[in-house]
């Protein structure tokens, strides 16, 4: 079992190294479909497992397109990191869909529809409350 020191520097590590073969390395033309970022890594404990979050920008059909290309890559993924990172063992890689940034951006725009819909008089709002 790695400490969690260990843990989270090898999850930086796999972020970055992720990030770089988004950019350069991966050749899919699937992957290109859309804008895609790594937003978050997660390592199991023992090193073994390694969740990769991403970030999709464009169409529905871009972000499906690109998810298949990144499922199909994962096993590319996985040996490049381990010779780039020199692991005795390379963690077994999954790529999914990030939507916390869809989900903030809808929860904004509720929040900026209900403060439009409801007129607020600040002097009003703080006289009731004293």
């Amino acid at each position: 079992m790695a400490n969690s020191r260990r843990v989270s520097r090898v999850s930086s590590l796999i972020k970055r190294e992720v990030s770089q073969m988004l950019l350069f390395d991966i050749k899919d033309d699937r992957v290109g479909a859309g804008m895609v970022s790594v937003t978050d890594v997660n390592v199991s404990g023992d090193l073994q497992h390694a969740q990769i979050f991403v970030s999709i920008y464009g169409t529905e059909e871009a972000k499906k397109e690109t998810m298949q290309g990144l499922k199909s890559s994962e096993g590319y993924v996985r040996r490049e990191l381990a010779q780039r990172m020199r692991l005795r063992r390379a963690p077994e890689v999954v790529f999914l869909e990030d939507l916390a940034i869809e989900r903030g951006d809808k929860m904004l725009n509720l929040l900026n529809k209900i403060k439009e819909t409801t007129p607020l008089d600040d002097e009003s709002y703080y006289s009731e409350e004293e």
